[in-house]
């Protein structure tokens, strides 16, 4: 077929990140005015793009500030930008979270706090607790990003070391109506675990937090353990009465991304099928899977017939090993593991790439690969097991000319897999 393979993905990466573009998806969704103030609080990695799109929308008044990651921001007029670190807390996330604590202080019936949420909201929302510091946090960070754990549990985890996530903010807004919209970048989209729940209380418990850190052998400060044990640990539970004029909204999604996808697919002649929006693991792991699924469709025509795009979203792990690591993250590190087992097999190409646009430490969202990747990987000097090994997928693909670089896309609905096979 005519069709240009890199083209075709990069469209269905497009569609999917359309499908999550906050504007739309706040439209959708505006609150009632109130009687009293309008107090817009947020955020994550879409948390600018949210807040020009709300006051877009919102013909009264308002005030508030949201917390967006360094780096590029859609400025806005009536509600401030703070920005701190991702994926490691920094003192500027303090002040942010500070911030909004003191926006939502002495609140009365009357007000509307807006709470715009997304992923990435956990890191940019540092707020030790009493007798906890920032470098007690950020060595909480870092532990949970090199164990192999979801993000559910890593969120579990981090929301009973904080003043602000596990509901607390949303306590703290108490007693003025709370309504929090959030893009989702969680599989199964739980609104409490995207940012670890500022706005969302869950019934998860510090016990549950211990577990976790027991079960994935992690490593955790003194005094962190000794919160833990403690009776601040606990965070607010839902069936609290102060939650009771709180709703939520999970306005944009894998699945609805991944659905546009296919849909964009489709309109070009290509059939689509979708594995699954909630798929977790060891991201080499789930690159070896996917690549089994393409290479017994590319071959043997199951199965699915080919030509089709397959599709997949969640967000999956990569557990550091051994000394040290280079560059890349979760999607680079996917496909390197998915080029490795599909090296030499024609009539495959496949793009993983993360919806926000940056995929772990550097300014690529992802790569893309076919059967002659390793080969050209090897060509240009590169030994791809190697890179795997290392977690270094991005030195890889930047020797073989296969990163993809559309920049910050100003939304986060987690990561977007499609394997083409024709």
């Amino acid at each position: 077929m005519s069709l240009q393979p890199r083209a075709f993905l990069a469209s269905l990466f497009a569609a999917a990140v359309e499908a999550a573009d906050p504007l739309a998806a706040i439209r959708a969704h505006l609150s009632e005015k109130p009687k009293g103030r309008t107090i817009v609080v947020g955020a994550g990695k879409a948390a600018s793009q949210m807040a020009a799109a709300f006051e877009s929308l919102w013909d009264g008044p308002l005030e508030g500030a949201v917390v967006a990651r360094h780096g590029p921001i859609v400025d806005c007029k009536r509600i401030r930008v703070l920005q701190s670190a991702h994926p490691v807390p920094d003192e500027a996330g303090l002040e942010g979270s500070a911030e909004l604590l003191r926006l939502v202080e002495g609140l009365t019936p009357d007000d509307l706090v807006v709470a715009l949420v997304s992923g990435g909201g956990s890191s940019l929302l540092p707020a030790p607790p009493e007798g906890l510091t920032l470098a007690d946090e950020i060595a909480v960070n870092r532990a949970l990003l090199a164990s192999g754990a979801p993000i559910s549990a890593m969120n579990v985890v981090r929301k009973h070391v904080s003043r602000i996530k596990g509901g607390r903010l949303a306590f703290a807004a108490h007693p003025a109506r709370v309504v929090s919209l959030i893009v989702s970048d969680v599989p199964g989209d739980n609104p409490a675990f995207v940012a670890s729940g500022p706005t969302i209380p869950d019934l998860s418990t510090p016990q549950d937090a211990l577990a976790i850190v027991a079960r994935y052998g992690m490593v955790l400060p003194e005094a962190v353990m000794r919160h833990l044990v403690s009776d601040q640990a606990a965070a607010p539970r839902p069936d609290h009465s102060v939650f009771n004029n709180q709703t939520h909204h999970v306005i944009a999604s894998a699945a609805v991304s991944l659905d546009a996808a296919a849909v964009t697919a489709r309109a070009l002649g290509v059939e689509a099928v979708i594995l699954s929006d909630a798929i977790e693991g060891e991201a080499r792991d789930i690159g070896r899977m996917h690549a089994a699924i393409a290479r017994e469709t590319a071959l043997r025509g199951r199965p699915f017939q080919k030509p089709v795009v397959i599709l997949s979203g969640g967000e999956t792990t990569v557990t550091i090993s051994g000394e040290g690591y280079g560059k890349g993250g979760r999607n680079s590190e996917f496909l390197l593991s998915f080029a490795l087992d599909i090296d030499g097999v024609d009539g495959i190409h496949a793009l993983a790439a993360d919806t926000d646009g940056i995929d772990g430490s550097e300014d690529n969202a992802g790569a893309f690969a076919d059967g002659t990747t390793v080969a050209r990987m090897r060509a240009a000097g590169a030994d791809p097991r190697d890179h795997l090994a290392r977690h270094d997928a991005w030195t890889a693909f930047n020797a073989s000319g296969d990163l993809f670089v559309p920049g910050p896309t100003g939304t986060n609905v987690n990561d977007l897999r499609a394997l083409l096979i024709v």
